[in-house]
């Protein structure tokens, strides 16, 4: 069985077929997905799905959207975590983190939501799913404050900076990207970090693994960019599990193991299911 970590089936990629992608998902053995927020305005729609799913969420404020955020969204989250904490479906505090590739958005502000997102997290005893992207070392020095853990999701840092979030007892989300032969860094990881630290995802519907990957140039001849979906994941899985040597019944055995781990609330949704 596989789980998935991080997907977006609420994103409007999804909207005339949600249910029948999650179902897609189950028939190929995805048993779990963790479905996170990225603001207050879809917080509803999370906990919709993974409740009619049977499956997970995390509520949070993404960084590609402290943009247009403003202090009362922080009052929203805090509020939500409150009214939900005897959910058993609500895991973590997610969507958070910290994004320096995107131009435009201001790091002093991305920082002040990211520490109080950590603070609430602390507070309400979850976990956190983390955007990390060109950020790694400022996220861990925020992290090293503060008694929180959680994966880090679609992780594309450096060995270092990976052994450093692992320290403190995150796991390191992996997916579509570890299928591209050109990822030299990111499958070199996947492949000699311990077992013990990995998670699998797909970011659904985004970060599409090699076989539904369209050029540039395909996209402008009219091809459309190939849509990622839960249902993607055992083979992206397959690819993880032959860059390791194993097989992917193994590799789904411990990302399992290590997704209860990292999301303490999923060991107990998984044994009830």
């Amino acid at each position: 069985m596989w789980i998935d970590t991080h997907c977006h089936l609420d994103a409007a990629e999804f909207a005339a077929d949600a249910d029948a992608a999650r179902s897609r998902a189950a028939a190929a053995g995805v048993v779990h997905c963790v479905l996170p927020a990225v603001n207050p305005a879809n917080f509803e729609a999370v906990r919709a799905l993974a409740h009619r799913h049977g499956d997970s969420y995390a509520l949070g404020i993404h960084p590609l959207c402290t943009a247009a955020a403003v202090d009362a969204d922080l009052q929203l989250l805090d509020r939500a975590l409150h009214l939900y904490r005897d959910d058993p479906r609500l895991v973590a505090v997610g969507e958070i983190g910290l994004d320096y590739f995107v131009p435009g958005l201001d790091p002093v502000r991305q920082e002040r939501f990211y520490r109080e997102q950590l603070a609430m997290a602390a507070r309400h005893g979850l976990p956190v799913l983390l955007h990390v992207r060109r950020s790694a070392d400022q996220l861990l020095k925020h992290l090293r404050r503060c008694d929180v853990t959680g994966i880090a999701h679609a992780f594309n840092g450096s060995a270092q900076q990976a052994a450093a979030f692992v320290r403190l007892g995150f796991k390191l989300g992996f997916g579509g990207t570890v299928t591209y032969q050109r990822a030299l860094q990111i499958r070199r990881l996947a492949g000699e970090l311990p077992l013990t630290s990995l998670v699998l995802e797909t970011d659904a519907p985004d970060i599409p693994p090699h076989w539904l990957y369209r050029t540039a140039e395909e996209r402008a001849g009219g091809a459309p960019q190939g849509r990622n979906e839960p249902a993607e994941l055992p083979a992206i899985g397959a690819e993880l599990a032959a860059l390791r040597g194993m097989t992917p019944a193994e590799l789904a055995r411990q990302t399992c193991e290590n997704a209860c781990t990292a999301l303490p609330k999923l060991r107990v949704l998984l044994a009830a299911a």
